[in-house]
């Protein structure tokens, strides 16, 4: 599809080639060309801007434009790119990136071949004739951004000017940071690799030695990415920094070890990191968890539950005894959930106690209990203890055995409110466990008020689209919505993907499914009956499963229909 070139006096440029290819209207351009001089901008970053075009389709232009190649980055080891011609700071500000030299010519990726400055600033560096190559914007910003992250760079280079106050609570602290041999380079980088998690959002980093290379992983919104690469021969020194940094034993490699990093990153903010190492087939296995406490501050409006499961949960909150249990696998959100009731709860007037493995939020007017089973320090014993204490509500991080279990359904029958978690699949299976555990049926439908499962899905940025075309009525009766949904109507939507999100993803939100205790449940359980009999009250009784609350998410147009099946889908 081209436009009549008659039609097109006035339009010049890069927006003329848009029209002659289609992905402009001439009406568009026009008026794009305008609001672009009026907001000093370039024509090629207002159309970015306004979501107009894609940076695919604008570099397609600018290639057929000015007759260059048409480069797909993503088959290229971008760590092998020959990026150290030069600096980060040009190939950021100029958003040029040197791929390769060859005799007196570099060939430089740009998605802009108008940027001369850019180009010139390439050619001055490196003092060799530039070849432009065109690629996306979007990802060269993120090619830059990989390449510039390798360790061997940061560590050839001596790395970026950064440095971390580590606060460390042991009192022996000063004794063991003299173990450590004075390695500048490593100390940069894994800095840099620390504050680079906490600016994207990341929930872990994994460090991760294999046998020719070792690796940097971050998991952001949940889903795990390659961050960095380098030889494994510099493992062993990072390994060494972390362990420093976390107060564990730098010569003992052979058993795990768990530890702790806090890092005053200004004089008000500080991070916590939980660090586990384990030793691997070609060294060890580092993973750091950053533990966020504002996460637990957000409030419950904003951790996704539907009005009524939201309302069940403060019900139950509100009542003086009970057990609260919540559900998931690791990394679903249960700890958030807890401690945001646990913050609804702190108030002078109570007296709150948790026993925890670790202890990952620290508030304040929370006595809280780091579990240690080395110093005799189990959920068991400090369940014991907090009996002793006085306590209003108890919440125990995990209820592991039959002797926790049995402490603390006693407390719940005895004028305490206890929240706990336990690792199942769904609500009901929450109360076959207990069964399964030993725990009598009588004890568990006296006990037990509320029991929440939950999964965490990636919520969609506003760059989202609708799904073209979208599922025909039969699809969406097989994959879970009713008749009801369809006859109301609604839009599924899709990720695209932008400058400011993660393949179309940015932050993510609960997926609940909040089972209180009602008469028909608390039969079922006296009866001994299983987790499909409950299940099948729950349902009957108006309690939607983890999969309707999911589909309930994605007929908002709060997440994808492929997002909610890879969370819950059977």
């Amino acid at each position: 599809m081209s436009a009549n070139v008659a039609n097109l006096v006035g339009i010049t440029g890069i927006a003329r080639r848009l029209v002659q290819d289609g992905a402009l209207t001439e009406e568009v351009a026009r008026s794009a060309l305008e609001d672009a001089t009026k907001d000093k901008k370039t024509i090629q970053q207002y159309l970015i801007d306004k979501k107009l075009i894609t940076s695919t389709n604008l570099a397609g232009a600018f290639a057929s434009e000015f007759g260059l190649p048409l480069f797909d980055l993503s088959s290229m080891d971008l760590t092998q790119a020959a990026n150290k011609l030069i600096s980060e700071e040009l190939a950021t500000k100029q958003m040029v990136m040197v791929l390769r030299k060859r005799g007196g010519k570099v060939y430089v990726a740009t998605s802009d071949p108008t940027n001369n400055n850019g180009l010139d600033a390439v050619k001055f560096a490196v003092n060799a004739i530039v070849e432009p190559v065109v690629v996306a914007e979007d990802a060269l910003r993120k090619a830059i951004e990989l390449a510039y992250n390798s360790p061997t760079d940061t560590l050839d280079n001596g790395g970026d000017d950064i440095n971390l106050d580590v606060a460390n609570d042991d009192e022996h602290a000063d004794e063991k940071s003299e173990t450590k041999t004075d390695d500048t380079p490593v100390v940069k980088f894994v800095n840099k690799q620390l504050l680079d998690a906490i600016k994207k959002g990341a929930s872990d980093i994994h460090f991760e030695p294999y046998e020719t290379e070792s690796r940097v992983r971050f998991r952001t919104d949940g889903m795990l990415r390659i961050v960095a690469k380098a030889p494994i021969v510099l493992h062993t020194r990072i390994a060494a920094r972390l362990k420093v940094m976390a107060q564990l034993d730098i010569a003992e490699k052979r058993v795990p070890q768990d530890g702790r990093i806090k890092l005053n990153l200004s004089k008000t903010k500080q991070m916590d990191f939980r660090v586990s190492t384990l030793p691997t087939l070609f060294g060890e296995k580092i993973v750091l968890r950053l533990l966020d406490g504002s996460a637990a501050k957000l409030g419950i409006e904003k951790l996704g539950y539907e009005e009524d499961q939201m309302n069940l949960y403060l019900d139950a909150l509100q009542k003086p005894y009970g057990m609260i249990l919540v559900t998931g696998p690791t990394g679903s959100g249960k700890t958030v959930s807890l401690y945001t009731g646990l913050n609804i709860l702190n108030t002078p007037e109570r007296n709150i106690s948790t026993a925890e493995d670790p202890v990952e939020i620290r508030v304040p007017g929370i006595n809280q209990v780091q579990v240690s089973n080395k110093r005799g320090m189990t959920f068991a014993a400090a369940l014991r203890s907090f009996l002793r204490q006085d306590p209003d509500i108890v919440m125990v991080g995990e209820i592991r055995d039959l002797e926790t279990a049995e402490i603390a359904i006693k407390a719940a029958q005895t004028g305490h409110l206890v929240l706990s978690t336990l690792h199942t699949n769904d609500a009901p299976q929450t109360i076959s466990r207990l069964m399964n555990m030993g725990i009598a049926p009588y004890n568990i439908s006296s006990s037990v008020t509320l029991v929440i499962a939950q999964r965490l899905a990636r919520r969609l940025h506003d760059c989202k689209r609708p799904m073209n075309p979208q599922l025909p009525p039969t699809a969406l009766l097989k994959e879970g919505f009713t008749q009801a949904d369809i006859d109301e109507g609604f839009i599924l939507y899709e990720a695209v993907g932008c400058d400011e999100c993660t393949e179309g993803y940015k932050g993510r939100l609960g997926i609940y499914q909040v089972m209180p205790m009602n008469e028909p449940i608390q039969e079922i359980i006296l009866a001994g009956g299983n987790a499909l009999e409950i299940a099948k009250a729950a349902l009957a009784s108006g309690v939607n499963d983890l999969r309707r609350s999911a589909l309930i998410k994605a007929k908002a147009g709060v997440t994808s229909l492929i997002e909610i099946n890879r969370v819950t889908k059977d």
